[in-house]
């Protein structure tokens, strides 16, 4: 590991993000790093409402909307739940945080801050009332862009019409010409970011999405243990939705059956959208007694359900996108030390099956998926478990935390 950087006096950080405790989000651990090295952080989110689409229990419109976490000063903006995800139920998820944080900015000029730190998930709006206070207050803004839009917009709602499109286009644009520094998640969305902003080199910095420091362990549990003990354990951890494409590993898991394979168990640990859908598929198609439902749980658990599985799932529906980032979930698994099975295109195919710690077929495509599942089946346990340990050591090696976020903090405050 690269020599930590030693940090200087206290800084004080505005943070703007729709998405922040006690949802999952990356945004946490970042905060809760900048708090570890004397940072004051103030937090500008939304209410807590993903991935389920109603409040969090204690939250509501008038509920929790001040709180202090952790040694950080959270406000939370009016934000209407994404309910039942229609898309007019995301749309107005989507414009009501960015509308109503604006009711904040009067407030923000008041305060002094060193740096302004933009986490920009979807949608690319959630950053607009940390751009207004750098630019009037003249505080330097960074945007570390996870969900590079309107592409992300065009993989959650099908916008056709041109001039719609055109906006979106024009709008996610503006947001990225008016910061000062931008953080991507690829090298290649690096290089897309120099042609959407035209700023130099050194404010464009490629910094991965290291997860949290938990993923690293082994947590052996009992319960689980006994749940899980027989069959072939496929685990899938995060958000249901159709962007995950299980139509894909539905198919894949009838072909497996048909050839006799019946003691896998599929174990899909999370909640979203598509999760009713998926119950009701699983049970039409004759695969209710192979699924399991978690249900979602903290990021405590999930090393507890990554110990206990025989591979790590991940799919994705075909996008433009996925040539140029690494979901989340895949560094998450990758640090667990299991073999990867993954249906995706891009970055992080070429990533696993370069590194050798699993199988990575295209999106979308369920008979590669299937072969892959039956290599990964067949193969000596002491095969598997050389697949995970070449993962958890690329992970040590390229993704570990303290490593990347202290690269994210010496850009963020122009620090060697």
């Amino acid at each position: 590991m690269a020599q930590r950087i030693k940090k200087n006096s206290q800084k004080r950080v505005l943070v703007v993000c729709q998405h922040f405790w006690p949802e999952s989000f990356r945004i946490n651990d970042i905060c809760d790093y900048l708090v570890e090295n004397d940072c004051e952080i103030d937090v500008l989110c939304g209410i807590p409402n993903y991935p389920q689409g109603k409040f969090f229990e204690g939250y509501s419109y008038l509920r929790n909307r001040r709180q202090e976490h952790q040694g950080m000063h959270i406000r939370r903006a009016f934000e209407i739940p994404r309910g039942s995800n229609t898309n007019l139920r995301i749309f107005l998820n989507y414009v009501s945080f960015p509308l109503s944080s604006l009711s904040h900015v009067p407030r923000l000029l008041t305060k002094k801050y060193d740096k302004i730190f933009l986490y920009q998930l979807s949608p690319v709006m959630m950053s607009l009332a940390g751009i207004i206070v750098g630019r009037a207050k003249k505080v330097e803004t960074t945007m570390y862009v996870l969900d590079l839009w309107p592409e992300n917009l065009y993989s959650v709602i099908e916008v056709k019409n041109r001039f719609l499109r055109n906006l979106a286009k024009r709008v996610s644009h503006w947001h990225y010409r008016n910061v000062d520094k931008i953080v991507t998640i690829s090298q290649k969305m690096k290089e897309q970011m120099h042609e959407i902003t035209g700023l130099p080199d050194e404010k464009i910095i490629f910094v991965p999405q290291c997860c949290e420091k938990l993923y690293e362990s082994d947590i052996h549990d009992d319960d689980l243990s006994r749940k899980y003990g027989s069959g072939f354990n496929i685990v899938f951890a995060g958000n249901i939705s159709p962007a995950q494409s299980f139509e894909t590993v539905v198919d894949a898991a009838k072909q497996l059956k048909r050839d006799g394979i019946d003691d896998i168990n599929w174990i899909i640990v999370g909640d979203g959208m598509s999760r009713k859908w998926l119950e009701d598929k699983v049970t039409t198609e004759g695969l209710k007694n192979n699924f399991f439902f978690e249900g979602f749980r903290p990021v405590s658990d999930m090393p507890k359900y990554h110990t206990i599985a025989d591979a790590l799932l991940a799919c994705l529906v075909k996008s433009d996108l996925l040539d140029c980032t690494i979901p989340a979930k895949v560094m998450s698994y990758l640090a667990a030390g299991r073999p990867l099975l993954l249906a995706m295109d891009g970055e992080a195919q070429r990533l696993v099956n370069e590194v050798g710690c699993g199988f990575a077929g295209d999106s979308s495509d369920s008979a590669a998926l299937y072969e892959n599942i039956k290599k990964l089946y067949y193969l000596p346990k002491e095969q598997r478990e050389s697949m995970g340990k070449k993962g958890r050591e690329y992970h040590f090696s390229h993704f570990e935390r303290d490593m990347n976020l202290d690269r994210l903090y010496s850009f963020i405050f122009d620090e060697a």
